[in-house]
């Protein structure tokens, strides 16, 4: 509960000096970033509609009314119509059908904010760990693709990306307990 007051006081102070808008974007930027990369799995687009978030969270600040929800969760139901309108529009560009996102799904903010968990502890990896990470598993790249760019044989990209795991593992059970 006094995460909540925290955080009402710092909406309202937002409210009343758009200038204070950055303590909330700091405290939710990587909860934001996690759910919109999730959905765009492309970083550059990934940057762009998190910012459009943040743009269209400060221009209805004053519109914002507490109703029991955290404010995190009004920032996801943003990022969620930004994510849609995205895929509308890029839909209308490319033949075919896309999935699309259901506008009225209520983001899950557990599921958000452990990715940004994740995020947040593969950006405290070694460098090489966290390169082979974001290249297997955001990028989607195989073992072969990121040994031949890295320069090593697949044998040390395998043992990279097992410690990497290892290390995440044991960070999240650090934090846990």
């Amino acid at each position: 509960m006094a995460i909540q007051a925290d955080e009402r006081l710092l909406v309202e102070a937002a409210q009343a000096d758009p200038a204070r808008f950055g303590d909330l974007y700091d405290i939710h930027f990587e909860t934001v970033y996690a759910f919109v990369a999730r959905r765009v799995r492309d970083r550059d687009s990934a940057e762009e509609l998190t910012s459009e978030v943040f743009h269209k969270a400060l221009a209805n600040l004053r519109t914002f009314e507490w109703r029991g929800a955290p404010f995190g969760a009004w920032l996801l139901r943003i990022a969620s119509h930004v994510v849609t309108d995205r895929a509308r529009r890029d839909a209308r560009e490319v033949l075919g059908d896309q999935d699309l996102p259901d506008p009225g799904e209520m983001p899950d903010m557990e599921v958000a904010e452990h990715r940004a968990r994740v995020f947040r502890l593969v950006s405290e990896l070694p460098g090489n760990q966290r390169r082979v990470i974001h290249q297997r598993f955001v990028e989607e790249k195989s073992i072969r693709e990121i040994a031949r760019e890295l320069g090593r044989s697949e044998g040390a990209v395998k043992q990279l990306q097992f410690r990497a795991l290892e290390s995440l593992r044991t960070m999240m059970e650090g934090r846990d307990a």
